[in-house]
């Protein structure tokens, strides 16, 4: 009978892990962290007195929520001595959309894009952790004000207010990029072509005038530890690093954080991750990921 009833809890478990992680990555920004709160949470459903839950999604999200709020704040506080810019781990689209369908179209994938991208993840990280949280809840999952309520141990009218608060914080910061993967390919491949022949005219032909590079090393490996700015800058800047391939070189088009991402790779081992925030038929923003710890989970490919 306990072999059942384990087998039965597991289930349970493995039907709403996708929801889960997704609640967890979209409150850290970090792969290995919110694996670590859905193991966490495993532990704890394990040895609850599940007889009483009735709900057991509600209560899995609970968990999560309050366990992503309180890493976060540790987060937050190690993140003052972090060596450079701070970026999202990225995250395959596939666990993004935390669902069965492994491709998500176009209209999945922009709705993906008001809470996985780089971009919204970034403004995201300016939330409190409580503001994080229902945005997270609401925006990204859809639940009611009461179950974030409860979750949060928090009232529905407080509740409101923090979900009221989030979304101005959000509508007004949210830059609007376009979420076009042929776009992004294609620009992605010409930012590719161009970096590495050195052609910075080809370059400024594709980037806004006031585009930024943001670089995100950790202090593990080469990157910018200030944002670039200005096309010619940026320009400049991929210009000289693409005529610098590490060694046996590869490159991989990924589908990263719900858009075009594209995987460096030295001999078989992820190098480096470049995505692009597109608009206006220019690239916008460069990503340039650099932190080993940040890409080793990547799949080249």
């Amino acid at each position: 009978m306990a072999d059942d009833a384990d087998d039965k809890a597991l289930a349970v478990f493995e039907e709403h892990r996708g929801t889960l992680f997704g609640v967890a990555y979209r409150m850290l920004g970090r792969v290995s962290d919110a694996e670590d709160l859905v193991q966490e949470a495993w532990l704890r459903w394990a040895g609850a007195p599940r007889d009483d839950v009735a709900e057991p999604r509600a209560y899995l999200v609970r968990v999560v929520t309050r366990l992503s709020i309180d890493r976060l704040r540790q987060l937050n506080a190690r993140r003052e001595t972090y060596v450079g810019p701070w970026l999202p781990e990225p995250l395959p689209t596939d666990r993004a959309a935390a669902g069965p369908q492994s491709a998500p179209d176009g209209a999945e994938r922009a709705v993906l894009a008001e809470t996985v991208s780089y971009a919204v993840l970034l403004v995201m990280e300016s939330l409190s952790p409580l503001e994080r949280a229902v945005f997270v809840l609401r925006e990204a999952f859809g639940l009611p004000y009461a179950e974030i309520a409860a979750a949060l141990g928090r009232s529905q009218p407080a509740v409101r207010q923090l979900s009221g608060r989030a979304r101005r914080h959000m509508t007004e910061r949210r830059p609007r990029f376009v979420v076009d993967t042929g776009q992004q390919r294609d620009l992605t491949e010409r930012f590719l072509a161009a970096a590495t022949q050195g052609d910075l005219d080809g370059l400024l032909a594709i980037l806004a005038p006031e585009v930024s590079l943001v670089g995100d090393s950790g202090g593990k490996a080469k990157a910018p530890v200030r944002v670039i700015k200005g096309a010619d800058k940026v320009g400049r800047f991929s210009a000289g690093i693409g005529r610098q391939a590490p060694p046996a070189a590869g490159f991989h088009f990924l589908d990263v954080n719900g858009g075009v991402a594209l995987l460096v790779t030295s001999e078989g081992r992820p190098h480096s991750l470049l995505l692009l925030d597109i608009a206006d038929g220019r690239i916008q923003r460069v990503y340039l990921v650099a932190n080993p710890d940040k890409i080793g989970h990547l799949p080249p490919g």
